[in-house]
């Protein structure tokens, strides 16, 4: 049976589309340094990367969470735009498939200010449809349901759709979804730890989206 054209692109951001890898690991490093001097290391960030603060923070002390949280996005706030670069070709690429008609939107864990001063910072406010960010929704992924909300405001089915993103949690989230889902190889943990979620793809650089969408990429 043929697989339905894809029609309709949901993006991951960081980690994806912007790097903020080591803007997150440092963010994570000097917050956590402050209470827990000694603990925390850059392997320890690097898994911190993908699950909500919220989450994040929970797995470490439940009374402090919040007051965490202030802290982190006080400190990432302040360096966003000095240590936040695209990846390559990332903002070609885009404006290729908009300029094709794909329906494209964001489908992110961060929340909807910062994720737009991202996409500031690439001088891509335009592209997007629709952005889902964590303030959009009850249930982060890999819950579907940042996802379906995502295909319910472009009108798209799952059948035409494919969920792209850097973590186990925009995988599985596209699974439990029920869409086609891509891994990208640039990802922070390595591409031999994202292909364990078995991605319907890999993407080893973005331009390998327009031949997906093409049809001419198996």
């Amino acid at each position: 049976m043929k697989s339905q054209p894809i029609t309709t692109l949901l993006f991951d951001f960081d980690g994806t589309l912007l790097d903020t890898n080591e803007l997150i690991i440092q963010t994570f490093l000097s917050v956590l340094g402050k209470r827990y001097p000694g603990r925390f290391t850059k392997e320890d960030a690097l898994q911190f990367i993908g699950p909500s603060l919220k989450q994040t923070f929970d797995s470490i002390d439940e009374t402090l969470t919040e007051e965490l949280i202030k802290e982190y996005r006080a400190w990432n706030i302040e360096m966003h735009d000095q240590m936040a670069v695209e990846f390559d070709g990332v903002t070609d690429t885009l404006r290729i498939l908009k300029a094709r008609g794909l329906k494209m939107a964001i489908v992110s864990t961060k929340r909807q200010g910062m994720i737009q001063k991202g996409l500031t910072l690439m001088g891509i406010e335009d592209i997007f449809d629709v952005v889902i960010a964590l303030d959009d929704v009850v249930t982060p992924k890999p819950d579907p349901e940042p996802i379906l909300l995502a295909l319910e405001c472009l009108n798209a089915t799952k059948e035409e759709a494919i969920m792209i993103g850097d973590n186990s949690h925009d995988i599985e989230g596209g699974q439990n979804a029920g869409v086609r889902t891509a891994g990208v190889a640039w990802t922070a943990k390595g591409e031999a730890y994202l292909a364990t979620f078995n991605p319907t793809y890999m993407l080893q650089h973005i331009t390998d989206l327009l031949e997906i969408v093409d049809g001419t990429s198996s």
